[in-house]
């Protein structure tokens, strides 16, 4: 028996596509074998192949060929992942929620998956960055209704609303790229700075100033560090658009002894003198005391 992998990255199979597939297994079988892990004695969990796996079942085949292999969670899921990608079966939200999900079981930066996957650093934190935007543009984006590009750029706008009426507007007249970015910058709501979405405004200290950049790159946001003084905590600022990017931003983290979220602990023994482990929210933004628990 082959289980379905959990960690399968592609939510969406084209029913005509996995017809014409079915059509042609029925005919000369499956050629390429399915590539599956061992979970128990003759029962196999599939890293990568469903689509096959299930124009095959369509075809009213019992049997497929597989080749397995000894992996772990993470290693199946980095396995799905990359074939996917580099077969470019992924849709945008799909491929988002991939490197993410690879992000939190393999507790790797952006910068090392993207060496694992052979990927730029910056395809990958803005990819990520596409699971921020409202529910209502991301299925306009699972829809194929809202390019990718589409999407990126009303990441630049800060009120999620907007985003929403901007992105209805796109679908609506049909605005190119091109032409979205100019209706953002006539309507005054982006949010876009200098220096990027991940931009940070760091203190004099390196170290700090290190992990306030891993910080900002893996949150997909703006930070800024304030250095500690005398009688003063340091303080790092996490910006976040409303109450569900900053849900987003949580679920990057990890909870510490106290019950409260402390972010990339992974950056944190660079720089043993700062842990992160205070939140509070204030005008939209998140203040972390720099204090070690």
């Amino acid at each position: 028996a082959i289980e379905l992998n959990p960690h399968q990255p592609r939510m969406h199979f084209d029913d005509d596509s996995l017809s014409e597939l079915a059509a042609s297994i029925r005919a000369v079988g499956v050629l390429q074998p399915l590539l599956v892990r061992t979970l128990r004695p003759g029962v196999y969990q599939l890293i990568a192949g469903e689509r096959r796996l299930k124009a095959a079942q369509r075809a009213g085949l019992t049997e497929v060929p597989i080749i397995a292999r000894d992996t772990t969670d993470a290693g199946s899921a980095e396995q799905a992942l990359i074939e996917n990608i580099h077969r470019e079966d992924l849709g945008p939200l799909e491929e988002a929620a991939a490197y993410q999900q690879l992000l939190e079981d393999s507790r790797l930066t952006h910068d090392q998956l993207a060496t694992r996957l052979g990927k730029n650093r910056a395809t990958i934190s803005n990819s990520i960055r596409l699971l921020a935007l409202p529910a209502s543009v991301q299925q306009l984006i699972a829809d194929r209704r809202l390019s990718a590009g589409h999407a990126k750029v009303l990441l630049s706008v800060a009120d999620r609303t907007q985003q929403e009426r901007l992105a209805a507007q796109v679908v609506r007249d049909g605005l190119s790229v091109r032409a979205t970015e100019q209706a953002i910058t006539s309507s005054g709501t982006s949010r876009r700075k200098k220096g990027g979405a991940t931009s940070v405004r760091a203190a004099s200290d390196p170290a700090l100033a290190e992990v306030a950049h891993i910080i900002a790159e893996h949150l997909s946001t703006r930070v800024e560090v304030s250095e500690p003084t005398r009688g003063n905590r340091g303080k790092l600022s996490v910006e976040f658009a409303d109450v569900a990017d900053l849900e987003r931003i949580a679920r990057t983290g990890t909870t510490g002894r106290s019950g409260r979220a402390r972010w990339f602990v992974g950056a944190c023994h660079r720089t043993s003198n700062y842990q992160f482990w205070y939140i509070s929210a204030q005008e939209g933004r998140c203040y972390i005391g720099s204090r070690s628990e």
